[in-house]
């Protein structure tokens, strides 16, 4: 670990919050240098990027806002989003996983998609997907997990079952060739597992950071899943890995 890096995560610890302009004037590095920095220790989990700065990371089983999650790795998850979304093609049914890659997937859906249902849980998704037409929306119910504007049991799973998508597009925390596919809550574990148990095709979608991380909530192993949406910045020995598992990837 770099002499910066050891510095600004000793700040933190004196702290709750840092800014760039402090550490670039404590360390004697350009604030464009003190950026990198934060993004690199923001990738290894160490600290967590905020606007002008950074702040201590989320205490184990806190969890961070959807609107949050967003705004890491944007640009990987929009390119995910938009490729997931040309492999829906007219008249499929799809199941639409929560999740801030998924949440992209339905704002790159072209308006002139006709016939689609889409089974989702998220109700941000939802309401991103009012705009198209002629896609049929279907809200799977239950209990709400505000922080994810997300539905899981009880009463989700019984709608889930009256459904055999041609496609599910799932989003997770990690994505292991041993472990296979999981998350970082059990509840919604519970209803990606039964969505990818009634999907044709599951297709996962992560960016490069989930790639060989493993969390608390099994959801599926490699064999059930069709295909990994993923990002150029994946590392290529995790990459390397799932490929032995046969599990095809596609990287954008």
């Amino acid at each position: 670990m770099r002499q910066r890096h050891i510095e600004i995560l000793s700040q933190l610890q004196k702290r709750e919050r840092v800014s760039v302009s402090e550490l670039a004037t404590l360390l004697g590095a350009s604030e464009v240098t003190i950026r990198a920095d934060l993004a690199d220790l923001d990738e290894q989990g160490l600290l967590r990027r905020v606007r002008g700065g950074a702040t201590r990371p989320l205490l184990p089983g806190n969890e961070t806002p959807l609107e949050e999650s967003s705004k890491h790795h944007a640009t990987a998850k929009r390119r995910i989003g938009q490729a997931a979304a040309g492999l829906i093609s007219n008249n499929d049914t799809i199941f639409l996983d929560v999740g801030s890659t998924t949440t992209e997937i339905a704002r790159h859906l072209p308006l002139t998609l006709s016939g689609v249902t889409i089974v989702t849980n998220g109700l941000n998704i939802a309401l991103e997907l009012e705009r198209l037409p002629n896609v049929r929306v279907v809200v799977t119910g239950g209990t709400l997990r505000r922080l994810q504007h997300s539905l899981v049991s009880p009463y989700g799973l019984e709608l889930l079952s009256r459904f055999r998508p041609d496609k599910f597009f799932l989003g997770c925390n990690g994505v292991d060739a041993v472990q296979g596919v999981t998350n970082s809550n059990h509840e919604e574990a519970e209803i990606k597992t039964q969505m990818v148990a009634y999907a044709r095709a599951t297709y996962v979608v992560a960016d490069h950071s989930k790639i060989g991380q493993v969390a608390a909530a099994a959801i599926a192993p490699l064999r059930d899943v069709h295909t990994l949406i993923t990002d150029t910045r994946a590392n290529a020995a995790h990459l390397q890995a799932l490929r032995h598992t046969g599990l095809n990837i596609m990287s954008v």
